[in-house]
């Protein structure tokens, strides 16, 4: 069997910025256990494979150790690769089938807004371990069904973070995302998920599905620009529609290659 791959890098316009992600899309479903040994062979934060069914395409996501159930720029990366391509006009919408329902994904000029659901933000109790991890002092902490998300007092203490990386994996959770305000955009946040096999990722949708509707309360907004302030860093405009998160972002599409198997 011979797989074609892509490396697309998202929520950028420049090459070596934003995600990578590689997308694998194939005529019929592949194995699981084979999506798993793929994903782990690219050792990117998430490898996408869709394959064609009626009206879209079934879409999953799989990191280095673990399939989940929700992932933005592997989305991203999916479609710029389906128009890239060709497989879809540009003047068409792609529909993702996923573990998280029904995506949808348009092209606005250079932009592609991803349709993603809303996972509002709920203050909580946190374990210790968690302001341990991260040396930190929070304004606030709240979880959604997935992740923990943390405030803090300023954009330079999100860029300065170092966090204990063992210690992060021992908490119980999907991911930890600390943000704050900024003073060139809405807000700034980075995005940590050690437990999935990803210590930092560059640029991350779905925590954006639970920082945009906390930062929209916050900042009686529903028109944002973001910055994931990683060391590939990324931007995402985001706009607020009831119980979804329109998350856009632009791709460039950095490698083609094929995989033996």
């Amino acid at each position: 069997m011979t797989l074609t791959i892509y490396v697309v890098d998202a929520f950028t316009d420049q090459v070596f910025k934003g995600n990578p992600a590689a997308v694998c899309l194939t005529s019929e479903p592949l194995d699981d256990e084979l999506m798993q040994r793929i994903a782990s062979e690219m050792n990117l934060s998430e490898t996408a494979f869709l394959f064609p069914q009626q009206e879209g395409f079934s879409l999953r996501w799989f990191t280095p150790i673990a399939e989940v159930d929700l992932c933005g720029h592997a989305t991203l990366a999916s479609a710029h690769m389906l128009w890239a391509t060709g497989i879809l006009p540009l003047n068409q919408r792609a529909s993702f089938f996923t573990r998280s329902g029904l995506i949808t994904a348009i092209k606005h000029d250079a932009w592609i807004q991803l349709n993603f659901p809303s996972e509002p933000v709920i203050a909580c109790e946190y374990p210790s371990e968690l302001v341990d991890a991260l040396q930190i002092v929070p304004l606030y902490v709240g979880r959604n069904r997935w992740d923990y998300f943390i405030e803090v007092e300023s954009e330079d203490i999100i860029k300065r973070l170092s966090p204990d990386f063992s210690l992060l994996q021992t908490i119980q959770t999907r991911g930890i995302n600390v943000t704050s305000r900024s003073k060139e955009f809405d807000f700034v946040s980075r995005c940590f998920f050690p437990a999935v096999g990803v210590n930092e990722d560059p640029v991350t949708g779905s925590s954006h599905c639970g920082l945009a509707p906390y930062w929209g309360k916050k900042l009686n907004k529903t028109d944002m620009y973001a910055y994931q302030a990683s060391a590939r860093g990324g931007i995402l405009k985001i706009s607020l529609h009831e119980n979804r998160v329109l998350l856009s972002g632009q791709a460039v599409t950095v490698m083609k290659s094929e995989l033996f198997i």
